[in-house]
């Protein structure tokens, strides 16, 4: 029997190469594995990784991100280079890398921004689980938008994502600190706020300034592939 934990605990590399090409026809997408520089948490040692794992432990996955060509289906186009939201995080982004995230983790970021989209003209707050939506809502305040989010169902929220489309205040941190999560993304973040939610060690804080541009994304029309 292998050591589930074991490797839940070890899996720390892949072997996805660092760029890849990918044609259609005569169209061609060449993409760049993203990585990032962290310090680990236990060590204190910097690193430089990719994703820590894909859809369950043992199971190596790779982000990459579109450096050249495009794709053109019919009035449909995949988006070009430079405008990847997920892909194009920075070292200076992953304000705090926790145990690093999985591709779970970017799953839960991406499609909570795929649902904010939607919701920007308000303070909003969307949380996921496991690809799920757990609760989304409007309020006043960040700080209210996150609690009638998390009310929906506080118990599927429990270390899920969460997006808001605001800047992380300190009153919302205060509120959002007393819960577990996985990930927080929003587009920036107090200094305060930072203070509060990085009192939970393995908690992945991701700064993601194009939150405010999502609502261009609305009536784009483009090619999506996942595998």
């Amino acid at each position: 029997m292998p050591d589930i934990k074991k490797m839940y605990r070890t899996v720390m590399t892949d072997h996805f190469p660092p760029e890849m090409v990918i044609k259609f026809g005569d169209q061609t997408l060449i993409f760049r594995k993203r990585t990032w520089k962290i310090r680990d948490a236990k060590t204190g040692e910097v690193i430089e990784k990719g994703l820590r794992y894909g859809e369950n432990p043992g199971q190596e996955a790779a982000l990459y991100e579109l450096i050249n060509g495009n794709l053109t289906l019919g009035e449909c186009q995949f988006i070009q280079s430079g405008n990847g939201i997920i892909s194009s995080i920075t070292e200076d982004d992953m304000i705090q890398a926790g145990k690093h995230p999985g591709k779970t983790n970017l799953t839960d970021l991406d499609n909570g921004l795929n649902i904010i989209k939607y919701l920007m003209d308000r303070p909003t707050a969307v949380i996921l689980k496991h690809n799920n939506p757990c609760g989304a809502a409007y309020g006043a305040t960040l700080a209210e938008a996150y609690y009638k989010a998390n009310m929906a169902d506080r118990v599927a929220a429990f270390g899920g994502c969460l997006v808001v489309n605001r800047s992380m205040d300190e009153n919302t941190a205060e509120i959002v600190g007393k819960n577990y999560l996985e990930v927080v993304a929003a587009p920036e973040f107090e200094e305060s706020a930072i203070g509060i939610l990085s009192g939970r060690k393995n908690l992945r804080i991701i700064r993601i300034n194009k939150i405010r541009e999502l609502e261009k994304y609305r009536t784009l029309r483009f090619v999506d592939f996942k595998s």
